[in-house]
């Protein structure tokens, strides 16, 4: 059974970046033919798929943030990572992790997530 993890801080201030870490047990970040994404939905809003990176390290990133957007993967530790550079307080948002087989979400299988955590962008 896949568990996914994220973790990072809750509160980050206007103008830095954010950061968050996706710690996966119960399957390998390298297994084929997996996307390893992010999402985010802030409130009053629907989710807005942010990136992933896939099996093979590869990246993608949505249009609406790609230019803020990196995401990177530690196979090492099994982890992918967020970051979200000049954020504003309309960045606040819960942010998910989540792993789903490349396709899936074209049949309505959005795969494994993360509980989300609640990132906050405030001075």
């Amino acid at each position: 059974q896949v568990q996914l993890q994220e973790s990072g801080p809750g509160l980050v201030k206007p103008s830095q970046t954010l950061s968050l870490t996706c710690t996966v047990s119960g399957d390998s970040i390298t297994t084929n033919y997996y996307d390893w994404s992010w999402i985010r939905q802030p409130p009053g809003k629907g989710l807005e798929w942010m990136g992933a990176v896939d099996y093979s390290g590869n990246t993608y990133y949505g249009p609406s943030l790609k230019s803020r957007t990196s995401i990177s993967r530690d196979t090492t530790k099994n982890q992918f990572t967020l970051q979200l550079v000049s954020v504003t307080p309309e960045d606040t948002a819960v942010y998910y992790c989540a792993r789903w087989r490349r396709g899936g979400p074209l049949t309505n299988d959005f795969g494994s997530w993360g509980r989300g955590t609640q990132v906050t962008v405030s001075s």
